[in-house]
């Protein structure tokens, strides 16, 4: 028995969420791009998405990475690896089965940090899929890969918050359902510097809360968007506050750990379909009289792209296992080294994917060009690679000076 062994309920799950992107998902891609055409507007929410989260929840594949029974599929983040690997085949699959980022982050903070309020007026209806929301931490005017830096002030005055600063990246924050926002700003600037930082919950239509622009990334505008929100004397009750002021950057923590590794699981899916797509183009164009996948550094490509999926894979599995067995805390040195690593190898896939079908490779007749702008910004987002690689080393150095002052004072050798 593999240590990495699936429940039959899990597998379950596979098989019904493959024969769904199958039968639905596949087929509804060219529904979905010629209706986002039609309307003009790169922020609508087309038909089809909504009549595919219709038949996803009849068919049960709802709210899969939610770990509460009842509440969601009840999976442990092992058993839900290869189902988020799976819909990150397709760009549209995990928004209609309910599992779709940030979202995904912002409802398990409201049901381990939310107020009943929260849950009722928001929790719900996100479990539910007819709301959306967006989390607004990222900065411009900071380096916001260091999360202390936050600067959007929340200034207590009386039984409320005022919020005065500006935020981008806020993904989601143009979604046509897109109605509150998780926001952290500094609470207490004299406070130690992981104490400084607090979460509130606010209605994007709160008055002060103007929505500048949508940022396009790599020349797209996501459907969802990028937002650049103004917050300009916002105010937010007390009541609002999650978990209670001080506890931002911890809530961050708690936040990202899934987020991240959700992120990962999904690029391998993108992998994958980068991997098939390379061979089928390999294997039906011909150059100067042979098939393209007869050329030497083709099947190079290949076997490694095979490799280093199966690599990255295995990571993904090592980090939701230990999530699952000894905590996010204990998992960290491997959440954060597949957030480096998965994002990377799926982008060289993906390249090398463009590269064997030519021209074609950077248009939208294929969704190769549009995983690589995503697994791209994936290198910055939740995290630059350099955080987490400076992470890793902190840790691993930590050994080696516990050695060494021991053997400085007499410890074992």
């Amino acid at each position: 028995m593999s240590l990495f062994d699936l429940s039959d309920r899990a597998r379950q799950y596979q098989t019904d969420l493959l024969e769904f992107m199958d039968s639905h998902v596949y087929p509804a891609e060219a529904v979905y791009e010629e209706q986002m055409r039609e309307s003009g507007d790169p922020h609508f929410q087309p038909p089809v998405l909504e009549e595919l989260k219709v038949e996803a929840r009849r068919r049960g594949l709802w709210n899969l990475f939610h770990p509460h029974p009842g509440t969601g599929a009840g999976l442990t983040n092992l058993e839900y690896a290869p189902l988020a690997e799976i819909m990150g085949r397709s760009h549209i699959a995990s928004e209609a089965c309910n599992c779709n980022a940030p979202d995904t982050g912002n409802m398990e903070v409201l049901e381990l940090f939310g107020t009943a309020e929260h849950k009722e007026k928001y929790l719900k209806p996100l479990l539910a899929g007819t709301m959306a929301s967006a989390f607004a931490m990222t900065e411009p005017a900071v380096a916001s890969s260091d999360a202390t830096n936050v600067e959007l002030s929340m200034v207590r005055d009386g039984d409320e918050y005022v919020l005065n600063g500006r935020k981008w990246f806020a993904s989601n924050a143009l979604h046509r359902n897109c109605r509150v926002l998780i926001v952290m700003g500094k609470t207490d600037p004299s406070a130690a510097p992981h104490r400084q930082q607090s979460m509130m919950v606010v209605p994007i239509d709160a008055p002060g809360v103007t929505v500048m622009r949508g940022l396009p990334v790599f020349g797209y505008q996501d459907r969802e968007g990028h937002a650049e929100i103004d917050f300009a004397d916002v105010r937010v009750p007390v009541a609002d506050v999650l978990k209670g002021e001080g506890e931002g950057f911890a809530i961050s923590q708690a936040r990202l750990g899934p987020g991240r590794i959700h992120h990962c699981m999904r690029a391998i899916g993108m992998a994958e379909r980068a991997l098939e797509l390379m061979c089928r183009r390999a294997s039906s164009r011909v150059t100067f009289g042979k098939p393209v996948s007869e050329n030497a550094n083709i099947q190079d490509w290949i076997a490694e792209a095979r490799i280093e999926i199966e690599m990255i894979r295995l990571l993904t599995l090592k980090a939701a296992y230990l999530m699952d067995t000894v905590g996010n805390k204990e998992a960290r040195t491997e959440i954060a080294a597949i957030k480096v690593a998965a994002p990377n190898i799926a982008l060289k896939i993906v390249d090398r994917a463009i590269q064997v079908h030519g021209g074609a490779g950077v248009t939208d007749d294929f969704p190769l060009a549009m995983m690589y702008a995503h697994l791209r910004t994936l290198r910055l987002a939740d995290g630059p690679d350099e955080v987490h690689k400076m992470s890793i080393a902190r840790r691993e150095l930590r050994k080696y000076r516990t050695k060494t002052e021991n053997n400085q004072h007499g410890g074992n050798k």
